[in-house]
């Protein structure tokens, strides 16, 4: 398998075995590794990888990168994908393909506290390229990449154009605002209007605000689940 290669600004790291490329990104980034730290492992049955950001933006402004990486991953298999395959989001970061879930994205940062300037802000990727058993049927609402006609992507290319789009997202992203961003991730986001439960609130899932929290409303009232719910380690 070749190795990826990146946009400028960008350096890849890759890991190989059991070893996580999320859990390492955020190891390198303690370390006071660059900004734009790519970790990947590329396994026979699994894409991995994680970005490094540095944020010059408060953690409630940078957790926005959660769902550009999202929409940077639609972009890319769009472009490799045959066109009838379709990408969704969940608030949550997970993915799916042709309705059903297929990996899913992960953040973490070195702040938990909204207001507060992250040192440095980590958000991976994982995504089973070939299901795990050969029986899919017993799994209907579960999925992976090469069962949905992706077959002849390639894995190296889709982390390539994941980096690569993602680029052009945070480009967008410092130039004009999250106004874009909202409107291309709500026409991918999956859910909306439809009942929803997150630990032990339940309601109907009706779209997200300015920073994109949930909001989920019950029947006495609105709730707003902050992105910051999602970040591991805290």
């Amino acid at each position: 398998m070749s190795t990826p290669r990146f946009p400028p600004l960008f350096s890849g790291l890759g890991v190989e075995g059991q070893i996580d490329p999320f859990d390492k990104a955020c190891v390198e980034a303690v370390r006071g590794c660059d900004a734009g730290l790519v970790v990947y492992n590329l396994g026979a049955s699994t894409l991995k990888a994680a970005l490094v950001f540095a944020p010059d933006v408060a953690l409630e402004d940078a957790m926005s990168m959660l769902p550009l990486c999202g929409v940077g991953f639609q972009n890319a298999l769009g472009a490799l994908a045959p066109p009838e395959v379709a990408v969704h989001l969940d608030w949550n970061g997970g993915l799916r393909v042709n309705g059903a879930s297929c990996g899913c994205m992960r953040v973490a940062s070195s702040v938990n506290d909204p207001k507060l300037q992250p040192d440095w802000f980590v958000v991976g990727l994982e995504l089973p390229l070939w299901p795990e058993n050969d029986d899919t049927g017993n799994t209907p609402d579960q999925t992976a990449l090469y069962a949905e006609g992706c077959a002849d992507v390639n894995a190296v290319d889709l982390l390539e154009s994941w980096v690569k789009h993602t680029l052009v997202g945070i480009n967008t992203w410092l130039e004009s605002g999250a106004a874009t961003l909202h409107s291309d991730w709500r026409g991918l986001a999956h859910g909306i209007g439809e009942d929803a439960q997150l630990n032990d609130l339940k309601g109907t899932y009706l779209g997200v605000d300015e920073r994109f929290g949930m909001l989920l409303r019950d029947s006495e009232t609105t709730h707003l689940i902050p992105l910051t719910y999602l970040l591991e380690g805290t």
